[in-house]
């Protein structure tokens, strides 16, 4: 059984009846509950619960706390490549677009880390647009063992790839894989997606599974808000980190909050989730769920993401580029999408640290990862 099979048993309307259908008296009693299920997460993100949001706020930031402390950890994207061979209508990256394409060099690697390095990251996520002719396995193999030995934890958002090339890919150092549905809703995802290989929208959905079989040790997961209707979304979401969950039960796994941002393209949100309505969204998935991992980039506001610090949140990018050779390289290069904060890493770092935060640069070591008991540890 994969996900999909589990998926196809849903209906995205009745889905949606039942979210919007949930009562006071269901929210109360999803709060009032020590574990909650996905009944109750429909229950926490829908309209009803939103007058219950200092509640959930609070229940929210004390499970935080309780299962990762005062911190947050602090990650940067480098983008390799704007290459891409897929129509999406909310990119800047888009095939149709005519823009100057750049796909980094080694040298151009290496600047870029150095350049990363000096602002102080030790874990990095690496973006690529989806061309796998001119950025595939083999490119990502040389990447990443480049950058190796400069970083203790390596991300990579790029096209979903066969469980084999994964398989390929950790040895050279690759510890987490982000891959995003965008939307759940399958006829309006064809919409958005109506050539290239990001068309098929079964094969990206079954992608997580093919990352959990080849043993990857973080997957993050989510939706591109303003697609589609958010709850639904977030919902099936949610869904899916139970299925990962109950399936690979030994892979850690993350959530991320991307709001429709402005980029070359200009597609406007059909859906608009408000400040108040994604505090409510972040903290429901706290409450329903004490150990994923959940992350705001600099999509964001500042204003917003200097209060969401304590509600949930623990891990965010600051100081981000989203175009190749951003930080060294080219900086002037077209942006995938338009940041909200700008402020620097050391900006970021004392926000967090005035919030009474401890700012986590590096939270482990590949090399713990990595290892395997001698003969000695076994005697």
């Amino acid at each position: 059984m994969s996900f999909k099979t589990l998926f196809n048993t849903y209906d995205w309307d009745t889905t949606k009846a039942s979210i919007y259908g949930k009562t006071d008296t269901d929210v109360e009693r999803a709060l009032g509950k020590n574990k909650r299920d996905l009944e109750d997460f429909k229950a926490l993100i829908s309209p009803a619960a939103a007058p219950y949001l200092e509640k959930m706020a609070k229940l929210s930031h004390e499970l935080t706390q309780k299962r990762f402390g005062k911190t947050i950890q602090m990650y940067l994207p480098m983008y390799l490549s704007n290459e891409c061979q897929n129509i999406c209508t909310y990119c800047g990256f888009s095939f149709t677009n005519k823009i100057p394409r750049r796909t980094l060099t080694d040298k151009e690697i290496l600047e870029e880390v150095k350049a990363i390095k000096a602002l102080g990251f030790d874990h990095i996520l690496l973006v690529a647009g989806e061309a796998n002719t001119k950025v595939g396995v083999d490119y990502f193999q040389n990447a990443l063992k480049l950058i190796q030995p400069h970083f203790s934890h390596i991300s990579i958002e790029v096209q979903p790839l066969d469980q084999k090339e994964y398989e390929e890919l950790i040895p050279c150092g690759l510890n987490t894989v982000l891959v995003y549905q965008e939307t759940y809703h399958k006829a309006e995802y064809k919409k958005h997606h109506p050539k290239g290989k990001k068309s098929n929208f079964d094969y990206r959905l079954d992608t997580p599974d093919r990352l959990g079989k080849a043993g990857v040790h973080k997957i993050g997961i989510g939706s591109l808000i303003g697609l589609e209707d958010w709850r639904v979304d977030s919902f099936l979401t949610a869904l899916h980190l139970d299925y990962l969950e109950r399936t690979y039960w030994q892979t850690k796994y993350s959530i991320s909050f991307p709001r429709l941002r402005p980029h070359e393209g200009e597609l406007q949100p059909k859906v608009e989730i408000s400040d108040r309505e994604l505090v409510q969204l972040i903290c429901a998935y706290r409450i329903m769920n004490e150990e994923v991992e959940l992350s705001l980039s600099t999509r964001e506001a500042p204003k917003f993401r200097d209060h969401i610090i304590k509600l949930g949140i623990t891990s965010t990018s600051a100081g981000s580029k989203t175009n190749p050779g951003g930080y060294a390289v080219e900086p002037e290069s077209l942006e995938q999408f338009e940041i909200d904060d700008a402020r620097s890493p050391k900006e970021i770092a004392e926000m967090i640290s005035n919030a009474g935060y401890e700012t986590v640069w590096k939270d482990w070591d590949s090399a713990l990862w990595n290892s395997k008991p001698s003969v000695e540890e076994h005697a």
